[in-house]
């Protein structure tokens, strides 16, 4: 049984960047711009940056959901691999103990490994959920008695039994018991992966997306939003796809493996505001790696994006509204929780949920506003929809003049 000495890196908070960050930071990697660990959000720039997704779904027997796009979707681990040139040994195997001799084998080398598994599984004390799965990369670095020692989104280590561990790993098919092991990046490739991860950006906002329709993605998917908000003979419209009850409450709150429009908001990925704030410190480092001091007023357009994010949220779920007050609170908390103290607040993270749930099935008998404070609250949203997507459009603009 082995747990690899001096193992100290629990920083990594989005399930895409933060393993790779917590990995290269162990390795000793170091930026030649700052002398220190590769920043998560110098990660996030490489990998293709901001951008802004707008997705409805509405899935019979459940509530209807929203889903956001704060960042690059389109193979962003294999993007940020490829671009730093970073090696990578992936072992697979549909046996669990083989799977279990690879992870082993790893750590006694001295590696941590990165291992694919699902959320729902791994800590969730009971069965899993069949209805939903969150595969997501985390960082092993110790397999001993006590269980698996893990780096998962939080300042904190988790251990969790080695049984639940191997159920998660194998929950789905074709990433069962995925192991990766990743070296040292070619930091000579660092000046042109940023280059590359500002110019994604650009054309993740501006042009057709690689895939779906363009309403979907960018400065366009904005305007759809706003459109929306204020369309009340549309299906995709919010007073129809969203109306007053448990719909809007999913929308704001979440359901299923959706976080509603306040975990977006509030708690997803690298911090409020939708990553905003994280962005603009890659274009802070991208100034001085580039030598182009145009990108540093980009950052501050997105530092004014991230606050104008975070008063959509107070838009959406009034403060003067006690119980939407109280839902938002409570869910920022839950994350907290996590994110500082890791699965041993699993306690009282239980009693958020509970109270969340108590909060939910009131919203579908007494919901707290009229369709006339809803009405309101939309076109207010869609104001504020639309100052953001003008904060983006400039900043994005002087991107583009940044790099000529």
């Amino acid at each position: 049984m082995t747990i690899i000495k001096h193992y100290t890196q629990f920083g990594g908070l989005h399930y895409e960047t933060g393993p790779i960050f917590n990995v290269l930071a162990h390795l000793g990697v170091k930026a030649p711009h700052t002398g220190q660990s590769l920043s998560e959000a110098l990660l996030m720039g490489v990998s293709g940056g901001a951008t802004f997704g707008y997705f409805l779904f509405d899935y019979k027997g459940y509530a209807p959901m929203l889903s956001l796009l704060s960042r690059n979707t389109f193979d962003p681990v294999e993007t940020l691999l490829s671009r730093l040139a970073i090696p990578r040994e992936v072992r697979q195997t549909t046996d669990a103990s083989k799977a279990l001799a690879n992870l082993r084998q790893v750590l006694d080398s001295g590696q941590p490994a990165i291992a694919l598994v699902d959320q729902c599984t791994l800590y969730n004390a009971g069965a899993a959920n069949t209805d939903w799965w969150a595969m997501m990369p985390v960082v092993v670095y110790g397999l001993d008695s006590e269980g698996v020692h893990i780096a998962d989104r939080s300042h904190m280590p988790n251990i969790v039994s080695q049984d639940r561990f191997i159920k998660a790993w194998g929950r789905i098919k074709k990433d069962k018991h995925r192991l990766t092991t990743l070296a040292a990046p070619d930091l000579t490739k660092l000046r042109d992966a940023v280059q590359k991860g500002v110019g994604q950006c650009i054309s993740l906002y501006t042009e057709k997306p690689p895939k779906g329709a363009k309403t979907n993605f960018g400065f366009e998917a904005y305007r759809h939003w706003a459109a929306m908000l204020i369309n009340t003979r549309n299906p995709q419209g919010w007073a129809r796809f969203f109306p007053a009850g448990s719909k809007h409450w999913a929308a704001m709150t979440g359901s299923g493996m959706a976080p509603g429009l306040i975990g977006w908001i509030y708690t997803w990925g690298l911090g409020g505001g939708m990553e905003r704030g994280v962005f603009a410190q890659f274009l802070d480092e991208a100034a001085a790696l580039l030598k182009r001091p145009k990108l540093k007023v980009a950052a501050d357009g997105f530092r004014a994006s991230q606050n104008a994010w975070l008063e959509l949220g107070q838009i959406a779920m009034p403060e003067n509204v006690p119980m939407c007050h109280e839902a938002r609170e409570l869910m920022r908390k839950r994350h907290s929780l996590f994110v500082e103290h890791g699965a041993q607040s699993a306690t009282e993270r239980d009693r958020v949920n509970a109270r969340l749930a108590e909060l939910r099935a009131r919203a579908a008998s007494d919901f707290p506003l009229s369709e006339g404070q809803l009405t309101v609250i939309r076109a207010a949203m869609s104001e504020q929809v639309m100052r953001i997507h003008n904060l983006e459009f400039d900043a994005i603009k002087t991107l583009q003049g940044a790099l000529g």
